[in-house]
């Protein structure tokens, strides 16, 4: 596999190089469906140095609280000559363009700004946004400061401003505990803003670390391959954005405990790009399989899968099998386990007269004995000779159909059957029957739908790619023999999988 060196760019954008706008609002209330704001105040740093400062008071539409005035020292006289919002946020939109919104709780103050922007008609730009909040819980321990409160952290952190419930003078305050909390990250090897941005007391140090496997990985569709010292993979896992999808292994967005397990244990990151989403897919799933690695929990047993066979005799019965031959039979499935696979097969014998009995019969040769089924009516009998092969074979065909996907025949008289035991109020056989005739419905729908794709030799198969051009597949009896895209605006013909290219696969 041929390595490719990352570039800074893929690396993520150093926090030493990020413009923070810092900011804090003062409000008549908690919530900006009933209350407005009555002071912003931003402080704009990058790589902590204070770059402007931006404050005002606003006029709202309504008198301000009297508690409020008693929190903020916001009078109503002090804001009557202050501009309206839709003065206001202008400047603040401007002030803050292409940086990284920093608030402490931020919720509460980007929530108010959402919805003055809403109400002015200004769309809202969706920046990046840090809570310092947050942060802290992360990364400030009990025995360092009684909460997370701003005063609380301003001491902690020495901040040369004391909040008191003015716009600006928090926003300093905020300035100096975001620094403080930056300086403790980069101890912990945070050192870029989408670190930041993800970071989480639950990520450990030593799963954090090893987020340099992923920084290496193309933005591109394909697999990766999570391996251990020996080599062996870990686990196997398609993406549509290899790097985007590997990177988040080592965040706070993996929850799964099993995952850091993994990651612990991992040594090397192998990238698979694959020129469309299915091709990964599939290629997954034969990974899959062939390793069985330990931490997939899903499709690592492929062989555990059955089918139900309508054997070639000259007197077919049904079969579960484990593994589907090119021998002209009828097969149905596949089913995920023997017991579903079973229910299918009954559900068919519990109208079809279709014989039971393992053993290989002759036209020629009949039986000197039939099985109890003979005798209670549930087969023809084709073991003593009292049914021709000519009228079993009418049996079978029936049969194969219904394993083909024309099952209404079947279906119909087990509904049939359904509405006399229930009728007879023998509710729990009408459950089973039921469960059987739905285990033989979906298998039925299934070979329906997979029957004309492995009969077919080869198909080639296009999609429209969003960004222009084409994805396309050849795929032969039913498996993918090969994938490409074609560029934006040449006809797809001369990048085509088809015949002629030995399969990929």
């Amino acid at each position: 596999m041929q390595m490719v060196q990352a570039t800074f760019e893929d690396l993520g954008t150093s926090l030493s190089e990020v413009t923070f706008v810092v900011v804090d609002l003062e409000t008549t209330g908690g919530s900006p469906a009933g209350s407005q704001i009555t002071e912003i105040g931003a402080v704009k740093v990058r790589g902590g140095q204070v770059l402007g400062e931006l404050q005002t008071l606003v006029r709202p539409s309504t008198p301000i609280p009297p508690f409020i005035t008693v929190l903020t020292g916001i009078t109503n006289t002090m804001v009557a000559d202050a501009p309206r919002i839709g003065s206001v946020l202008p400047q603040f939109l401007e002030f803050s363009a292409g940086a990284v919104l920093v608030a402490h709780n931020a919720g509460f103050d980007i929530s108010f700004l959402k919805a003055a922007a809403l109400e002015t008609g200004h769309p809202w730009p969706g920046h990046p946004v840090i809570d310092t909040v947050r942060l802290a819980r992360a990364l400030v321990h009990k025995d360092e400061a009684p909460n997370h409160k701003l005063s609380s952290l301003a001491r902690l952190f020495g901040a040369t401003t004391t909040p008191d419930h003015r716009a600006l003078h928090d926003a300093r305050a905020t300035v100096d505990v975001l620094h403080g909390l930056i300086e403790r990250v980069g101890n912990l090897g945070v050192h870029t803003l989408e670190e930041l941005q993800s970071y989480s007391s639950r990520v450990s140090p030593a799963q954090r670390r090893k987020r340099f496997l992923a920084e290496a990985m193309p933005s591109a569709p394909g697999v990766y391959v999570f391996r251990d010292r020996r080599g062996e993979p870990l686990y196997v896992g398609t993406a549509s954005d290899l790097r985007r999808r590997t990177l988040t292994y080592f965040t706070a967005s993996e929850t799964r405990r099993r995952m850091a397990e993994m990651v612990g244990l991992a040594e090397s990151l192998t990238p698979i790009v694959c020129q469309t989403r299915l091709e990964a897919q599939v290629r997954e799933l034969r990974l899959i399989a062939e390793h069985k690695p330990r931490y997939n929990r899903r499709s690592r047993h492929p062989e555990k899968a059955v089918w139900v066979k309508l054997t070639t005799e000259a007197f077919p019965r049904l079969s579960v099998v484990r593994v589907v031959k090119d021998d002209d039979a009828h097969y149905a499935g596949p089913f995920a386990s023997r017991r579903t696979a079973e229910a299918a097969v009954t559900a068919l014998q519990e109208v079809l007269p279709l014989r039971q009995c393992t053993a290989r019969l002759s036209p020629t040769r009949p039986s000197d004995s039939a099985c109890m089924l003979f005798d209670l009516g549930r087969c023809g009998g084709p073991c003593v000779g009292a049914q021709t092969a000519e009228d079993y074979a009418q049996v079978a065909g029936r049969a194969a159909a219904a394993l083909g996907g024309s099952s209404r025949e079947v279906v119909s008289a087990l509904l049939e059957r359904l509405d006399t035991l229930a009728a007879q109020e023998r509710f729990e056989e009408a459950g089973t029957l039921r469960d059987r005739m739905m285990a033989l419905v979906r298998a039925s729908a299934r070979a329906q739908r997979l029957r004309p794709v492995t009969a077919t030799p080869e198909i080639v198969a296009a999609r429209r790619r969003e960004g222009g051009g084409w994805e396309l597949v050849c795929v032969r009896h039913g498996r993918l023999a090969g994938a490409s895209v074609s560029p934006r605006g040449p006809t797809p013909c001369p990048t085509s999988p088809r015949c002629g290219r030995r399969p990929r696969w």
